[in-house]
């Protein structure tokens, strides 16, 4: 009796299969949260507009509800289905060695220490303008911002505190888990097997990552998060590490809304840019330099695989 080894799929089908899953479960999951919605509240007409415009005041709970089914739909059933389809890839590793809990401490520590840097930079990516010659272009890519501004200002500007846990979970521990899955874990495991080096996959699923946003005016400290995050995993190997610095990122911008709301500020202040020291600026770069490199030489002492995606 012969033993048949079923073979392994390759990275294009594994690809085809992510975004066939990719588009099934992102209209699947949130289809069925609009019919629930409509079945619950029976208001047809006022139901769709508040879907389309995430109107949080009127609809609170189908509002979250759309939210954590885009992240849940769209990113982490795709990729958990892909990883029971195809068993031999490990998409999601989970190596812990004796330093694991530093690796965490200083992976939030980094993100800590950039964040004077990345707000410059974000800055920086907010005064572009393209050439007179794609003024159209630039004035939709404005509208996209605007139009996601508006969502989060409705969305994260609350003084309430069970609303506020209610936006870590929705913007921080979900968005953490499903879009670090999705572009760490199996995305980048796919590319992985295109690029065979894992500099330009991280820095490709990294693009790919900021460019999925659809915001412009802060696509390029998307980029350097999104790389972040893919240095993160291939160094340690464990894909909670980014997760972990996924969460700091997005929960430190829910309670700074909250805080900023308690306080009686716009969100307009909120977002206002006002500029730090020379100082605090190499401070930032020099000591985020410092922990992103303790960091990649603790990997390398507790033998876990730093040239690789594993």
């Amino acid at each position: 009796m012969n033993n048949l080894i079923k073979p392994m799929n390759s990275a294009w089908l594994s690809f085809c299969f992510l975004l066939g899953l990719t588009f099934l479960c992102a209209i699947g999951i949130q289809l069925l949260v609009l019919i629930s919605g409509l079945i619950a509240i029976g208001d047809t007409s006022s139901l769709l507009n508040d879907s389309l415009g995430l109107d949080f005041k009127n609809n609170v709970f189908f509002s979250y509800s759309m939210i954590i089914a885009s992240s849940f739909g769209t990113f982490l059933l795709p990729s958990l289905i892909l990883q029971r389809i195809e068993p031999y890839y490990t998409y999601f590793p989970r190596k812990v060695g004796s330093q694991f809990g530093l690796l965490l401490l200083l992976a939030t520590g980094f993100m800590i220490a950039f964040t004077p840097m990345m707000e410059f930079i974000s800055s920086w990516n907010q005064q572009m303008s393209l050439p007179e010659s794609l003024h159209t272009i630039e004035v939709w890519m404005r509208m996209k911002e605007d139009s996601m501004a508006e969502l989060t200002k409705n969305m994260v500007m609350v003084d309430s505190w069970q609303l506020m846990v209610v936006n870590l979970f929705a913007v921080a521990v979900m968005p953490a888990i499903a879009e670090e899955y999705y572009f760490r874990g199996s995305l980048m495991q796919i590319f992985g097997r295109f690029f065979k080096n894992y500099h330009v996959t991280i820095w490709a699923v990294a693009i790919i990552f900021s460019a999925i946003h659809v915001q412009f005016y802060g696509f390029v400290p998307r980029v350097l998060m999104g790389a972040f995050f893919g240095y993160m995993l291939v160094w340690s190997q464990n894909i909670w590490v980014p997760i972990i610095g996924h969460f700091i990122n997005n929960g430190t911008a829910v309670v700074m809304a909250f805080y900023y709301t308690r306080q009686g500020k716009t969100y307009e202040e909120l977002q206002s840019y006002e500029g730090y020291s020379l100082f605090v600026y190499l401070a930032s770069f020099l000591v985020s330099g410092v922990i992103g490199w303790y960091f990649y030489n603790k990997t390398k002492q507790n033998n876990i695989d730093g040239k690789g995606l594993g």
